[in-house]
């Protein structure tokens, strides 16, 4: 499947993500609290339903789960994503994003259709930019290919691909393509979302911690081009 295609992956068989998702279903809904879980959905404008689980007290059953269980390939990692994806509660997603993020090196590029897929499906910040920085920034570097990949996403209509493709540089510090990320940046510069126009600066302000000089020059050139919003976020920490 090519990294863009709009169709949903096939989910691979795997019986390590059938173990961990019959964990997950089980230990999960024990520790649901109701009260919680609306003021969570309500936190996160009801994008989906949640069970209401503290981010601590689902990580340590996530690794209640996981723990003592075999390196996962990326057939397994693929699997458990998309599956998990499949379930309403946000919970499962954050462990579809948290589980490939811990074994990232063990995926390839054959892995970015289902991340392509995670990022488009009920899509929010959460998930998105975790999926950005953490998953799409480590394959992109492991295969500078796919940097073709991340050309075609800057100018997707999909905003949070868009949003993506700013942000998958963001851990890169001194191996950042500073020429990709400026050019992205004035590419859709004129974008009228506030997610995008946030991740313009977000982008650059994080660049900035490693070559400041380098975006004031830039944001100093370009000043007139990007949203307010952008140059403030650019330039917060200069």
């Amino acid at each position: 499947m090519q990294a863009n295609d709009r169709r949903p992956p096939d989910v691979p068989r795997s019986a390590l993500a059938d173990a961990l998702l019959a964990g997950l279903t089980a230990a999960y809904p024990a520790a649901a609290d109701p009260d919680r879980a609306r003021a969570m959905a309500a936190y996160m404008k009801d994008v989906s339903p949640f069970l209401g689980i503290p981010t601590p007290l689902r990580r340590e059953l996530t690794r209640a789960v996981t723990k003592d269980t075999p390196a996962p390939t990326e057939a397994d990692c693929a699997a458990l994503a998309l599956r998990c994806w499949r379930l309403p509660e946000r919970e499962y997603r954050y462990a579809a994003v948290d589980y490939p993020r811990r074994h990232v090196k063990r995926c390839g590029s054959g892995f970015l259709p289902v991340v392509r897929h995670l990022i488009v499906t009920d899509p929010w910040w959460d998930t998105v930019d975790l999926l950005a920085a953490h998953t799409v920034g480590p394959l992109v570097a492991a295969d500078p290919a796919l940097g073709a990949v991340m050309d075609e996403w800057i100018g997707d209509d999909d905003l949070w691909l868009a949003r993506t493709a700013l942000l998958h540089q963001l851990a890169y510090k001194g191996a950042t393509d500073a020429d990709r990320l400026f050019a992205y940046c004035r590419r859709r510069a004129g974008h009228p979302d506030f997610f995008v126009r946030k991740a313009i600066g977000w982008s650059l302000r994080e660049y900035a911690r490693t070559d400041p000089d380098a975006v004031r020059a830039f944001v100093g050139a370009h000043r007139a081009e990007l949203a307010p919003l952008s140059v403030r976020e650019a330039l917060k920490n200069l």
